[in-house]
């Protein structure tokens, strides 16, 4: 891969890795050596680097603290035939540039994203776990760095990737409550763009489900609370009489990656699909009727995350169990992304990225761990 921005590398004095235990890894709480770093000066992106992963200095007038300038992306690194890859990487810095615009931030440019991306995945490869279901998570993220607190876009802001090894996010079936008081978003809304206060006020209503022993929610539209959105941070997937639905993105559902891969191998493998409006009822109808045969969330975390039991209202619809046998289209995907990733099929659709820069690494500037910037 050529060079295109001069990239400094900072690398750690004493790694992290000998003290993780890639059998046990909870979800988001290790993480990896280094970070890549970049910060927007009000006119174009300075300074871009690798340094060990550290704490920041953010004042308490930071804009993004008291206005929710924040974005982020999530995106997975696997090892295939021992080679570090990426799954689909300039689509994932495609839809942050789409955020970025959403919430009035400076977009970056795309080749700089994939050549920090990759140069820091390629420097933590080690931390990649081999296992069939893991994988190294990765994080970018863009923030507001102006401090005061007059309500205005800022106009500094600082991006950075950082990563960290993973299992599988949901490794069971979830349950699912239909949430008709509180909605993810609203027509207009941010719903499309990964921004953080989407995520915030999800977390309540998510409570509320868990502590009345359901797994996540489904979201339905602000409208009319008649229409299936998203589940929990998923897209979601279902099969009635053999056809594969999934809710059309109309500017409240993320216009999730995975969920665009799953059309693109469904319409390939010649299933009937339809992306379009489809309602509570409906699903509720084709229960009845013996026809509902899947249900499932499509998200980079977990691929697949299949239902086991719908509750809506009163009406509890009890889904089959998940085998090759009665869930056969999110088994098949499931293990198609999985086998992907690991060299088991061939990447006839090019979305594997490679990681490994032959020469890199004689051409950037590398410097002694003995300090690292700070906000």
């Amino acid at each position: 891969m050529a060079l295109k921005y001069p990239i400094s590398v900072t690398r750690t004095t004493e790694s992290r890795l000998p003290t993780v235990d890639f059998e046990n890894i909870p979800f988001g709480k290790v993480i990896s050596d280094h970070m890549f770093i970049a910060d927007f000066n009000g006119e174009q992106w300075i300074n871009p680097r690798i340094e060990p992963f550290h704490k920041m200095e953010i004042s308490p007038a930071n804009l993004a603290l008291h206005y929710g300038q924040s974005i982020f992306e999530g995106m997975k690194a696997s090892k295939r035939n021992g080679e570090p890859v990426l799954f689909r990487a300039g689509m994932h810095a495609r839809r942050m540039n789409v955020s970025a615009e959403r919430m009035c931030m400076p977009t970056i440019p795309e080749d700089l994203f994939l050549q920090g991306l990759k140069m820091l995945i390629e420097l933590d490869g080690d931390w990649i776990p081999e296992q069939e279901g893991y994988s190294l998570y990765v994080r970018p993220i863009m923030f507001a760095t102006d401090e005061y607190f007059g309500v205005t876009a800022s106009k500094t802001y600082r991006f950075l990737i950082f990563t960290g090894p993973v299992g599988p996010y949901y490794p069971k079936p979830v349950s699912l409550w239909v949430e008709e008081v509180f909605t993810r978003v609203a027509n207009g809304g941010a719903g499309e763009a990964k921004c953080a206060g989407n995520y915030g006020a999800s977390l309540l209503p998510a409570q509320r489900a868990k502590n009345n022993g359901y797994d996540q929610v489904m979201w339905m539209d602000s409208d009319e609370k008649k229409y299936v959105q998203e589940v929990g941070t998923m897209n979601l997937f279902f099969v009635i009489d053999g056809r594969v639905i999934t809710p059309a993105t109309t500017g409240t559902i993320l216009r999730g990656i995975t969920r665009d891969s799953f059309l693109t191998l469904l319409k390939d493998w010649g299933y009937i699909v339809e992306d379009r409006l489809l309602s509570i009822a409906e699903i509720s109808d084709a229960y009845w009727r013996g026809t509902l045969q899947e249900c499932f969330g499509a998200g980079t975390a977990a691929v697949v995350s299949h239902v086991s039991s719908i509750t809506w209202r009163d009406r509890v619809f009890d889904l089959p169990p998940v085998d090759e046998t009665h869930r056969p289209v999110g088994t098949r995907l499931k293990n198609y992304i999985n086998h992907l990733r690991m060299g088991r099929v061939e990447d006839d659709y090019e979305w594997l990225d490679s990681c490994r820069n032959s020469g890199v690494w004689d051409l950037v500037e590398e410097t002694s761990a003995e300090a690292v910037s700070s906000l």
